[in-house]
């Protein structure tokens, strides 16, 4: 803990005779890799998030998301290439870094997460750059999982869809920053030819082309990330250092065409997307929303909210979740083990 008896760590005490609050690590795909896992009730639903970045840890958010434990045990894990992962034996120590590994991976911790909780079905939520992920593994994993739910929610068609992209440039263009116009502009659309400093460059480009986006970037990212009790002043340098150590994932979600894997899902479909998010554009993913077949499905916009919606508006997310998600789960008795 950064500082034991502030506020931040008093807020994060989870005191219920039922509750748990517990973290560390766990062999994961031959590395240790850092598992989170908070909640009230250990009789509530599982929530296990897929982080964003890559390289992202939401486990800075852990303050902000406090009121979602009272409903939710929410799982957080720092992915390899990630947060205390990476700490744990820097970049020399993270093992394969590819897409494939990590869905290997969220196989793993999903099955610790079983039966370290006794469940047989967790809901899955996708959030960011681990929505490529998330959405594959509740694909093809359906008997895992009791709903997907997905967040600022990845959609990549093969590279069809430039919405984004020529969104950044109406921006740059319409803000006179003719420099960045044109750094932009010779980049061109198509991701498969950027290097990893392109894909770098035009991140920070999105961020900083739109006022809410770099609001929520400096107050909800940096400002969690700074405040976090559960993490040291080296560890904030090491968040930032796993993310740019990560970047070398980027160009591998090129590739991926989600209508060519599959729009049909057993399981509920849930996706929760910032109504202005400018990174992974709300109409990208409605488009694919309204392709796909699943048994119950409900898409939401996220008022007042860019990228990072559900750590922007906590309080709306948990809204979500409580009056979609949850009435949705299947809560008999046989979808928990005895404990």
């Amino acid at each position: 803990m950064r500082i034991p008896g502030s506020k931040y760590a008093q807020r994060l005490r989870i005191t219920t005779e039922n509750g748990i609050d517990e973290a560390g690590f766990v062999r994961i795909g031959g590395i240790e890799q850092w598992i989170s896992i908070r909640g009230e009730d250990r009789g509530n639903p599982v929530l296990l998030e897929i982080h964003g970045g890559p390289g992202a840890s939401n486990l800075i958010y852990t303050g902000r998301t406090r009121e979602w434990e009272r409903h939710f045990t929410v799982v957080r894990w720092d992915m390899r290439g990630a947060g205390k992962t990476f700490g744990r034996t820097g970049p020399t120590g993270q093992g394969e870094m590819s897409l494939r590994r990590l869905e290997l991976d969220t196989l793993e911790v999903t099955a610790h997460v079983r039966s370290r909780l006794g469940v047989d079905r967790v809901v899955l939520m996708g959030c960011s750059f681990g929505s490529f992920i998330a959405l594959r593994v509740a694909r093809e994993n359906p008997e895992l999982f009791s709903a997907y739910v997905g967040t600022d929610q990845n959609i990549s068609d093969g590279g069809r869809d430039h919405t984004a992209y020529r969104g950044l440039l109406r921006r740059l263009d319409g803000s006179g920053k003719n420099k960045d116009f044109a750094a932009v502009t010779a980049m061109g659309a198509d991701r498969s030819a950027w290097t990893t400093e392109q894909w770098s460059h035009y991140n920070k480009h999105t961020v900083g082309s739109d006022p809410l986006t770099f609001d929520t970037v400096k107050k909800v990212v940096m400002g969690s990330l700074l405040t976090s009790p559960l993490h040291s002043l080296g560890e904030v340098r090491t968040y930032m250092k796993a993310m740019s150590f990560s970047e070398c994932l980027a160009p591998q979600s090129v590739t991926i065409d989600e209508w060519a894997e599959g729009t049909d899902f057993s399981i509920p479909f849930f996706l929760f997307q910032g109504e202005h998010d400018v990174i992974t554009p709300a109409q990208s993913a409605k488009r694919f929303f309204d392709d796909v077949s699943a048994p119950i499905k409900e898409f939401a916009l996220i008022e007042n909210a860019s990228h990072f919606a559900a750590f922007r508006r906590p309080d709306r997310f948990l809204d979500l979740l409580l009056t979609h998600v949850r009435p949705a789960l299947d809560l008999e008795p046989s979808n928990t083990r005895n404990q």
